[in-house]
């Protein structure tokens, strides 16, 4: 996921934090790396949040650890995200040099050289690898399996209009590292909220894509956007839907409290207001209702602790 608007002619924002207080060196890697853009990486750490929440509700662990372990999943998630960000702007260089809207990132404005950008991209690996090692050796192995779809997912839109199912199964897999960190195998309610993460994503990814698909079809990759079309709002009912249900299922799974199904109730509110304000001819509309999946991230996540304690 790159930010992208239809209505500006480039998607690197300026004069913000980074322009104001890192070295001039040090800009375009933060650019490549999304950090003036945190969106990506709550949606890549909430469902570790999430997994690591339902968790602790089965199987409670000493207060100290969960908490540790969430600033540890901030960590991680800041830099991997960023790796796959790299790692994306590298693979989709030839593409990006053609389109206005992505012609200023740093690879293909010449900022940052491919060789310059794998390195950058190793070093923010091996800080994740090092905060991966925190973790017992179960979640590390099935943490390490991440990179397979990682380095997949940028080609997935050149081959399949659902490249949004993919990025569903990558951006989740911290639900799986999260629970086994607390319980140290992984059973069917991680497997359920899993599932739960990978229709958010597919939904709120379709809606990230509709502002992408006029330069989508100018550069000849695919997407759910393209593939749903009109009748994206009606998918939207069906992958939110899931969403809400298996949710509740993961938590019915480990007899969750009361507090849960009230924040629940909230949250599914909150992917309905989703489908009825959503415009897909409306950038702006699109972008907003993409960032705001961070809000119903977090509300789901106090909902499993609520119900947790």
């Amino acid at each position: 996921m790159n930010s992208t608007s239809q209505n500006t002619p480039s998607d690197i924002v300026t004069q913000n934090w980074v322009d104001k207080y890192l070295p001039k060196f040090c800009r375009p890697y933060a650019r490549l790396a999304r950090l003036d853009g945190p969106i990506g990486t709550w949606l890549l750490l909430l469902p570790c949040w999430w997994g690591l929440a339902l968790a602790t509700a089965h199987y409670p662990a000493e207060p100290t650890t969960p908490l540790y372990y969430m600033i540890l999943f901030a960590i991680g998630a800041l830099v991997m995200r960023g790796a796959g960000c790299t790692w994306n702007d590298i693979t989709d260089r030839d593409f990006d040099g053609k389109v206005t809207r992505t012609a200023t990132r740093p690879i293909p404005a010449g900022d940052v050289s491919v060789k310059q950008a794998l390195v950058f991209m190793a070093l923010q690996c091996l800080i994740g690898l090092v905060v991966l090692l925190q973790f017992n050796n179960y979640a590390i192995i099935v943490g390490v399996t991440a990179l397979i779809l990682v380095i997949a997912y940028p080609f997935m839109k050149r081959i399949t209009y659902w490249p949004q199912a993919w990025l569903g199964l990558t951006f989740n897999w911290g639900v799986l590292v999260g629970w086994i960190a607390i319980v140290g195998d992984i059973s069917m309610p991680a497997l359920t909220l899993y599932a739960a993460g990978f229709f958010w994503t597919l939904g709120y990814d379709t809606i990230y894509a509709h502002q992408d698909k006029e330069d989508d079809v100018l550069i000849g990759v695919k997407s759910t956007a393209l593939r749903l079309g009109d009748g994206t709002a009606k998918w939207m009912v069906g992958f939110y839907g899931a969403t809400i249900i298996l949710i509740g299922l993961a938590a019915y799974q480990v007899d969750i409290e009361w507090p849960f199904w009230f924040v629940l109730g909230l949250g599914a509110i909150h992917l309905l207001w989703q489908v009825k304000s959503l415009n897909i001819d409306d950038a702006q509309n699109c972008s907003r209702l993409f960032k705001s999946n961070r809000d119903f991230g977090i509300v789901i996540f106090i909902g499993i602790v609520a119900g947790a304690f």
